[in-house]
């Protein structure tokens, strides 16, 4: 595993300030600073749909509406570009008063929502997004403490429902059966089993294009200084797997608690050890066309910014490139969210559009970011 740092000189040839500038308030009540968001030369960034208050995580319909979870806003949004001018000018709420429904997967038609300790589904939803059908429970089997509540959602290339469900504590053991997993079940809620365990909060996970298999990002614990643990990059390479919580942290710092049960040898190491306490949360596989092809299977994670830490870090999207299964370099490609130590907005879902520009969420501004490029290929 190979970490590549982030060089200032280096950065700033390679970067160029998008240059559309947006002052107006965001939903948080801070400006939407868009003119300081940094991306690669050649790229730009413009926004895609405003006023989605809390914005999480997102997915695609068959029909091209992009669905978009929330978290402390209890919604559920539909966004449409009608007139196909890269902005989504028509936006429904299709759920509401849920207990964040951050969580949001589609497949064959039908939208599956996450709520604190139940999953959800609307059957034929982009034929009914004026008039939304009830809620359907898929199930109630879920974990309702609060502390890592939230759970993230995807369907998978097996047709199976994949959903994250996290340690309801800083640090501590708990049963796997339980909490601390990745769990997988049926479309109609059977048959749900653990997929891969010892996983301390992932709040972003999707297939490999190629392998299919399941990578996510995780969380590490808090309070342990500034600079341990690193969050991570995890690949799934089969169904059972521990990754380490909360014995061993990124496959090579034992837990002062809990670390001396069993060695770091025997949990799965990270593909790439992320910023410490960066919340690293959604991540995508570029597979489009628009990007250059170094972009090509690119890892794209977006990093939702420290809480904690003496200086902050994160608030940024970051870049993994890929070498046969492995992690080659890691380093910025969109960042500017931070500003003198402020953050005026967050980047929680990153997610391809079908024309190959990448989608990002912000849920303290409360608006989707779009970037393209622009440049000659």
């Amino acid at each position: 595993m190979r970490v590549i740092s982030f060089t200032a000189n280096l950065w700033g040839l390679l970067l160029c300030v998008a240059c559309i500038s947006v002052n107006r308030p965001a939903e948080s009540g801070g400006p939407i600073q868009l003119s300081s968001l940094e991306v690669p030369a050649g790229f730009q960034i413009d926004l895609y749909a405003e006023g989605v208050a809390n914005a999480r995580a997102m997915c695609w319909g068959a029909q091209g509406t992009l669905f978009v979870g929330s978290r402390s806003a209890g919604k559920v949004y539909a966004l449409r570009d009608e007139d196909g001018d890269q902005q989504a000018e028509v936006r429904h709420v299709i759920a509401e008063g849920l207990d964040q429904p951050l969580g949001v997967a589609f497949h064959q038609g039908t939208l599956f929502i996450s709520d604190l300790d139940k999953i959800f589904r609307l059957a034929d939803i982009e034929s009914r997004l004026t008039d939304p059908p009830s809620l359907e429970l898929v199930t109630d089997d879920l974990p309702a403490d609060r502390w890592h509540g939230g759970k993230y959602l995807g369907v998978g290339p097996d047709e199976k429902l994949y959903v994250a469900v996290g340690a309801p504590c800083n640090i501590c053991e708990r049963d796997y059966e339980e909490y601390m997993h990745i769990r997988r079940m049926n479309l109609d809620g059977s048959g749900g089993e653990v997929y891969a365990k010892g996983i301390r909060n992932s709040v972003g996970f999707s297939w490999h294009p190629t392998t299919g298999e399941l990578w996510f990002t995780d969380n590490g614990r808090d309070f342990l200084g500034d600079d341990l643990p690193p969050d991570e990059l995890n690949r799934v390479e089969e169904a059972g797997q521990h990754f380490g919580y909360p014995y061993c942290h990124a496959g090579v710092h034992p837990d002062p608690k809990f670390g001396t049960k069993y060695p770091c040898a025997d949990f799965q190491a990270p593909v790439q050890a992320l910023h410490p306490h960066g919340a690293a949360l959604g991540l995508s596989f570029y597979q489009g066309n628009m990007f250059p092809a170094a972009y090509k299977q690119r890892v794209f994670i977006a990093e939702h910014g420290s809480w904690n830490r003496s200086e902050p870090i994160g608030y940024q999207v970051s870049q993994v490139t890929l070498e046969g299964g492995q992690a080659i370099s890691y380093e910025p490609f969109v960042r500017g969210w931070l500003a003198d130590g402020k953050a005026w907005g967050r980047p929680v879902d990153v997610l391809e559009a079908p024309d190959g520009s990448l989608l990002i969420s912000d849920d303290q501004a409360g608006v989707i970011y779009r970037v393209w490029y622009k440049g000659s290929l």
